[in-house]
This record gives structure tokens, sequence and C-alpha cells, in this order.
């Protein structure tokens, strides 16, 4: 006999459901925000009603208030009454500030990009070829770039390097660096210019990602910073390099072992090598229960980390959160790396690893 549905069950879980359709169609307007300025003009600008904000933004009163109407709804902005709309300041570091640590709004400069993919993804579940990060489209690496910036503009050179033992002397005296995995090339030019004389290059097989980079360079002026449309197993294969980083790469690869041998060639033997890489738990079961945004990086594994990890035939699929401290640790003794010291600098999604030979 077929179990009876509980009706309240049914309906608990309908509204369950709902409320990720909710999430995507929010989502979409915190795109809108972004991209049309309106978290921006809110930004310390007091309270506003709807045709002042659309005064202040050159666009159609109508549907900004609509806009707001929905932000409000979801606690993104505050309603004040009267009509009149505000962005508190906790939000504002979040939603409108691109300088601060805590601003994310710039990622979902992608959502447009992942709401794409999944259309092309079928294919991909029936055959178990994944798509590159280059056909994921411009939006999505710079949806990353904004997303991933914020935290190591800020943090990289006073915080992260200068917990590593000798690194930030050898990068003022001037050494050797490669960025493996650069994306669009903010950390490396981040180095680039706290440490004019150290020469700085970073690799990534993504072409929309180096093109990204290299305006990126153009707009910030270095010099000593250069960028290669070259993966990690196109490093120089002798001892080359002071130090190098690595910046939630590896679990993207295909080859993940490979680019590690190949790290391992390129490193001095007195160098370093800083690894960022997703603090998830050693099993599913752990992350189901005590990681707080797994629906978030499993989904995000399937829309592009996975999905890249198995672009190529044989590849490791490793996904978002593939690559916890025992499995990485273990790769890296594959690749004949001994000392291994882990760092926890407060990042909502990284653990660091300082590794040297």
């Amino acid at each position: 006999m077929a179990e009876q549905l509980n009706p309240e069950k049914v309906q608990a879980f309908a509204q369950h459901v709902i409320g990720y359709l909710g999430g995507a169609a929010v989502a979409s307007m915190v795109y809108l925000g972004d991209r049309l300025g309106l978290y921006r003009a809110l930004d310390g600008a007091g309270a506003m009603n709807s045709a002042e904000l659309a005064a202040r933004t050159n666009l159609n009163e109508r549907w900004v208030r609509e806009w707001l109407y929905a932000q409000a709804s979801a606690g993104l902005v505050e309603y004040v009454g009267e009509g009149k709309f505000q962005l508190r300041p906790e939000q504002a570091v979040v939603l409108a500030n691109e300088s601060h640590p805590a601003f994310v709004a710039g990622g979902f400069t992608q959502v447009l990009s992942l709401l794409e993919t999944s259309k092309r993804l079928p294919d991909a579940f029936r055959t178990g070829h994944g798509l590159t990060y280059d056909d994921l489209g411009e939006e999505h690496a710079i949806g990353m770039e904004r997303f991933l910036s914020p935290w190591l503009r800020a943090n990289l050179v006073p915080v992260v390097l200068e917990s590593l033992v000798g690194v930030t002397g050898k990068l003022r005296a001037g050494a050797k660096v490669a960025d493996i995995g650069c994306g669009a090339g903010r950390a490396a030019i981040v180095m680039a210019e706290a440490f004019p004389a150290s020469e700085i290059h970073g690799y990534d097989n993504s072409q929309v990602a180096i093109e990204l980079a290299k305006r990126n360079k153009e707009e910030a002026g270095v010099p000593n910073v250069e960028f290669h449309l070259v993966s990690a197993q196109g490093l120089p294969t002798t001892p080359s390099f002071d130090f190098i980083t690595a910046f939630d790469c590896l679990h993207d690869m295909t080859d993940p072992v490979a680019a590690m041998t190949a790290v391992r060639r390129a490193l001095k033997p007195d160098g370093t090598w800083l690894i960022g890489e997703m603090n998830g738990r050693p099993t599913f079961e752990e992350n189901l229960t005590q990681h707080p945004l797994a629906p978030i990086m499993y989904s995000f594994s399937v829309l592009c980390c996975m999905s890249s990890g198995l672009s190529q035939a044989g590849g490791a699929g490793l996904g978002t959160l593939g690559l916890p401290e025992p499995r990485l640790r273990a790769m890296l003794q594959e690749a004949a790396f001994s000392r291994i010291k882990v760092h926890d600098h407060g990042h909502p999604l990284n653990t660091f690893y300082e590794v040297r030979i």
C-alpha cells in the first residue's frame, strides 16, 4: 500500500523548493542593481523615493519603483516609510562598495552566464564531457574576478603574504613569481604593485581570462607583470621561481597532479608555493551537515568547477569541494612536496597552504 501523503509536509516542501526559484529571481535583481548602478546611487544618499533614485541613475521611475519593492521585500534595502528606501552601511559594503572586502554583488555578474550554461549541460550529463572556462564566456570570468578580488585586494599582501616565512623579504628585494590559474590577474597585479622590484608572471589556459588580465594590467599601469596563455604544465622545467601562487584553481583543473608536478619542477629549492583552496570537509556527509554553503558550492561545481575539471578526456573532475585538506596533502606528497603548513585567515571560502619542497 502506498504511503499516505502528509499534506502539511507536502506544502512545507513545496515552499522550500519555491524558495530556490525565488532565490534565482532575487539574484537577477541583484545583477540589475549592480549593473545599473542602483546600489551605488543609494550608497550614502540617505532615504530616497523611486523618483529621486530614477533621476539620479537616469532610469525610468516605474521600473525603479518595482525594483525597490523587490529589494525591500528580500531584505536587501530598507524601507523607511512614506515611499522612501535606503541602503544601510552594512548593506552598502556588500552591495555597493567594491573596494570593501565584504563586497559580493560583483559575483552576480555570473548569474546570466550560469543560467545560460545550464541549457548546455544536458549533453554533459549524457556524455560526461564538461565545459571549459572559455565556454562559459566573458561575463562569467568578470563575475568570478569581481567576486574573488575584493578580499584578496584587502588581505593578500598585509595578511596572507606576511604570514609566510621569509616571502615578503624576498619580494621586496626582487623575486621571480608565478601565479598559476591567474584568471583576470588581480592577485598578480596586487603583488606587482606592492613589490615593484619583483617580476610577476600570470599563467592561465583561458583566453578570455588572459585577455581580461592584460586589460587590467594596462588599467593598473604596472610594468613588472606579464600574462601568458599557458597552463600550469607550461611552467619552465627548471627551478626558476622564488614564489608561486595558486588561488581557487587546482580543483578546477583536469590534471591537478600534473600541475603540482610542474610547480615542483619550476620552484627553486628554497622557494614557497602558496595555495588558496576551498575549505571543504573531507566527506560529503560532513559537507552536508557542517558546511553552510554546501548547496551553492555543489551547484557551482556542476555549473563550472567540476565541468571544467571534466572538459578533457580523463579529467579529474574534482569539483568545487573536491580538494579538502587530506586529499590536497596526499596529492602534494605525490608531487614530492614534503612541508605543508595550513593557515586560516578568516576567508569565507578558502583555506591557505604554505608549501615547500
